[in-house]
């Protein structure tokens, strides 16, 4: 797998679309105002605590409060005010907590108004993004998240990725890990530390207690009264996804900012040295996205409706409760296999395809996907292991229900961001309302050439349609049409129309009649 981060950076706003073989997996927006980001720690005012609900909402500096349930506060809650506490007052002069007495953890089935007060002062971590209508979820329970491990102050656990399924690797790190961990830390190894040396997990480690130690300077240097101040940030987005994603299969990593350019190659140069020469400042005056493609591809999988190879579309619907997606198999018929193949092979190109979907769009929530009725167990369980093998990729928590009786698979994934909705229709340029972008023709077209020649083995085609698409069609070399011809073994006519109207194209078969 090649896979490839391109980044379009602009005076407002920087995007990061993540491709594998080619193709758009994930889409990410930066904006320059974003204040509020999954990982940011603040030194916060306790607001108004609800016994009622067992929480407290938090001031932050956001127009809404954030919301803070007993549940997050963590264990270790006495600790982390004594320890804030004692910063405050200079009391506390080493951040490292060589020398810091930890304090009883608190009752887990205790209530909010036990452990906090209005108005006091409290460090705590964004884990959900403001959403709608709601202001940004916090967490008392602190972690700072590194390459390979994620240090979490006021704790002894060291644990391992649940990913990380080779027992005696699980114990080599466990074991590394120990020996190198400071004093009153936890520590969770991650996904990527597999194979790695102690002198990588060290730096690793080293590199985040210097960020806890940074922080705590500035929580010393804060004046009480000056509450809410965020006081450490997320890395920005280039190097978080970078941390959490960056591995082997990273062939090259592309910008249009020269500032940009130079701070990912830095990031680089600590994680995987190796692999710097793969980072390039692009200088074309055609836009970067147009340049790999992401433009089109945008158009093309941010609809309502998502084409898919072989004719198969899926039709997406957002609600206030839940994400409804429906499988279709079109117009398509193959002759080679029987209505339970057939049905089973559009599930699994859709299952492959929701998967994309789910991360492409950031859903999460309560996503319903409602695939073609199959009737035999053995299919049921091979379009679940299928979309189980599909969705190990995704990073965000979820959970895959089996097939219902009526065919539905229902997934939960986690909401930490707000969901990435682009607009993709435009005005109706053969009249009003409006339509599916024109880009997104070609894709129609090429989707109908599929179904009409390999699955219905058409001798003859001619193509009718708009002069304006036909010149498109045959610009070039190679052109479409050319590419058409490398594919398929068989020249399609292209015949301009004028009677046509702009996004209006038909088949004639070898007999002049309509293919329909």
């Amino acid at each position: 797998m090649k896979t490839e981060l391109i980044i379009r950076s602009n005076s407002s706003d920087i995007d990061f679309a993540l491709l594998k073989d080619g193709k758009l997996t994930a889409l990410n927006k930066e904006t320059n105002g974003n204040k509020f980001s999954v990982g940011d720690i603040f030194l916060a005012k306790i607001g108004k605590v609800l016994s009622g609900l067992n929480a407290s909402f938090v001031n932050v500096g956001y127009e809404k409060d954030g919301f803070l349930h007993y549940q997050d506060l963590g264990a270790q809650l006495l600790s982390l005010n004594k320890f804030i506490k004692g910063i405050s007052t200079g009391k506390i002069k080493d951040y490292t907590l060589n020398n810091f007495q930890l304090e009883n953890d608190i009752d887990k089935n205790g209530s909010i108004v036990d452990a906090l007060k209005t108005g006091q002062n409290s460090l705590v971590q964004i884990v959900k993004e403001p959403i709608s209508t709601k202001g940004p979820r916090m967490s008392s329970e602190l972690s700072i998240a590194g390459r390979y491990m994620v240090l979490v102050p006021f704790s002894d656990r060291v644990s391992v990725s649940q990913k990380i399924t080779d027992l005696e690797e699980k114990e080599r790190l466990k074991r590394l890990v120990k020996s190198i961990k400071p004093k009153g830390f936890g520590v969770i190894i991650r996904t990527v530390a597999v194979n790695k040396k102690v002198a990588e997990l060290d730096r690793d480690i080293q590199n985040s207690l210097e960020r806890w130690v940074a922080m705590c300077k500035k929580v010393k240097s804060v004046n009480t009264q000056q509450t809410p101040v965020k006081v450490l940030s997320e890395l920005n987005r280039a190097s978080s996804i970078l941390r959490d994603l960056f591995n082997d299969s990273f062939t090259n990593i592309v910008t249009n900012d020269e500032v940009l350019f130079l701070e990912i190659k830095e990031y680089l140069q600590e994680i995987a040295p190796e692999k710097e020469s793969i980072v390039n400042l692009y200088e074309s005056t055609v836009p970067i996205f147009e340049k790999f493609g992401i433009e089109r591809q945008i158009k093309t999988s941010f609809g309502r409706t998502v084409s898919m190879s072989k004719g198969a579309y899926l039709v997406i619907e957002h609600t206030e409760a839940l994400h409804v997606i429906d499988v279709n198999s079109g117009n398509r018929s193959n002759k080679a296999l029987s209505q339970a193949d057939t049905a089973l092979e559009v599930n699994l190109i859709s299952a492959s395809e929701v998967a994309r979907q789910l991360q492409l769009r950031d859903m999460g929530g309560i996503i319903v996907v409602d695939f073609i009725d199959m009737h035999t167990a053995e299919h049921r369980q091979k379009l679940y292991d299928h979309l189980k093998a599909e969705m190990a990729f995704d990073r965000t928590k979820h959970k895959i229900l089996p097939p219902s009786k009526f065919g539905l698979i229902q997934i939960t994934r986690q909401r930490v961001r707000p969901e990435m909705v682009i607009k993709t229709q435009e005005p109706n340029p053969s009249g009003s309302g409006e339509v599916e972008a024109p880009i997104v023709i070609l894709d129609t077209i090429n989707a109908e050439l599929d179904k009409l020649i390999i699955l219905k083995d058409h001798k003859k085609i001619v193509l009718n349609v708009h002069p304006f698409i036909a010149a498109y069609l045959k610009k070039g070399i190679p052109s479409i049409q050319q590419r058409w011809f490398i594919k398929y073994k068989k020249w399609i006519k292209i015949l301009p129309r004028d009677a046509y109207q702009y996004l209006k194209f038909d088949f004639i078969d070898d007999k002049g009649e309509l293919i329909k």
